[in-house]
């Protein structure tokens, strides 16, 4: 099993400009399916991640 530590003695690096990422940028997308969350660089603007919240009828 992985071990997850939290730590804020560390930046993370971002894996395309590989500039310390002190702050992260954001972007909702909404469907009929839920809304979605795009993350991205806030040097380079490569996306970094994408999330999924269930709307309220999924449970």
């Amino acid at each position: 099993m992985i071990e997850i530590v939290e730590t804020t003695q560390q930046d993370p690096i971002c894996p395309h400009c590989e500039s310390a990422i002190t702050r992260l940028l954001a972007q909702k997308i909404s469907s009929h399916l839920g809304v979605r969350f795009l993350y991205f660089c806030s040097e380079c603007q490569k996306v970094l991640g994408v999330s999924h919240r269930k709307g309220f009828w999924m449970g």
